[in-house]
């Protein structure tokens, strides 16, 4: 019998570092490696385990367990006119920082989900934002991180039990999809991501959106759509890499509703967010949910110049 499609838990605290201008703690000097205890703040009895990772160009601290969430504030600016991953840099000021998912949780909402951060997920984001690297090296890059994200997208799915005999005649109780799932990728910088999720599902249907902003109004507009027919039966991966104000994906969920699909079963995979443009979508369509590997006030718009090599 299939499992209920919804989402999962929130995962623990992740992604979240402490910006260096913030205020000092009363706590001794640490040094990388040494753990942090208890923190008593009200009733709560949450363990934290900080290390500090000195390899980085600044004294961020990850978390690596769930910890009580802070009220760190970060400067939402005006939206842009396009959330397309060829528009302009999204600027925030110096000492911005990351956002943990409990923190996240709190502005935005459990619907958002982070990847669980580790140095090979942050070296793939270091390289694609790093604007020295050869495109070469950027495409094999962001090819490894949409898998990852493709990956993690499908966890999301609902699943129903079955039997299979081994070759030695046993029998075993596995798992296997649910039939009805499939793909939409918003033009153009979400056709990148098309590739990586026919990797993991051969004869998934791909349907496909373009939206661009009118060039005298600024607003996104829908210039084309293609799905397939029984798209309302089915649950749906939302495949746009770049969400900066979220303009283009509110858009593009206002098409999938007009073709019956239900915001419940669509599942939003991205890159990189920023949490004007995860909270934009949130508040627009409190129930589709957000998978994403970072949230920061900067995000590399450049990634559907760089990877069609049209920079």
């Amino acid at each position: 019998m299939a499992t209920e499609f919804q989402c999962q838990d929130s995962m623990p605290c992740h992604n979240q570092q402490v910006n260096s201008a913030s205020t000092p703690s009363p706590e001794p000097s640490l040094r990388s490696g040494d753990p942090i205890g208890d923190r008593a703040e009200g009733t709560s009895s949450v363990m934290a385990k900080l290390t500090l990772l000195a390899r980085h160009a600044h004294p961020n601290v990850l978390a690596d367990d769930s910890q009580a969430c802070g009220s760190s504030s970060v400067n939402l600016h005006a939206e842009s006119n396009s959330d397309s991953g060829d528009s302009n840099n999204y600027d925030a000021p110096a000492g911005d920082s990351f956002l943990g998912e409990c923190e996240l949780s709190g502005q935005i909402g459990t619907q958002l989900k982070l990847l669980p951060m580790n140095d090979q997920i942050r070296e793939l984001q270091t390289i694609i934002r790093d604007k020295t690297a050869s495109r070469g090296d950027f495409m094999f890059s962001a090819d490894r991180l949409i898998r990852l994200v493709v990956e993690e997208g499908l966890n999301q799915l609902p699943y129903k039990e079955c039997m299979v005999t081994t070759p030695t005649g046993y029998k075993y109780e596995g798992v296997k999809f649910e039939k009805g799932n499939c793909g939409v990728s918003i033009m153009r910088s979400g056709e990148a991501m098309e590739q990586g999720l026919r990797d993991c599902c051969r004869s998934i249907r791909i349907g496909k959106i373009l939206i661009q902003s009118d060039e005298e109004t600024q607003r996104a507009k829908v210039y084309y759509a293609k799905f397939p027919p029984d798209i309302y039966r089915r649950k749906v991966l939302l495949m746009y890499p770049i969400l900066s104000t979220g303009n283009t994906v509110i858009e593009a969920v206002k098409v999938l509703i007009e073709h019956g699909v239900q915001p419940s079963v669509i599942i939003l995979l991205s890159l990189f967010s920023t949490p004007h443009g995860a909270k934009s979508i949130i508040q627009e369509f409190p129930e589709i949910t957000i998978l994403t590997t970072e949230v920061h006030p900067v995000a590399p718009t450049h990634f559907g110049q760089k990877y069609f090599g049209t920079d």
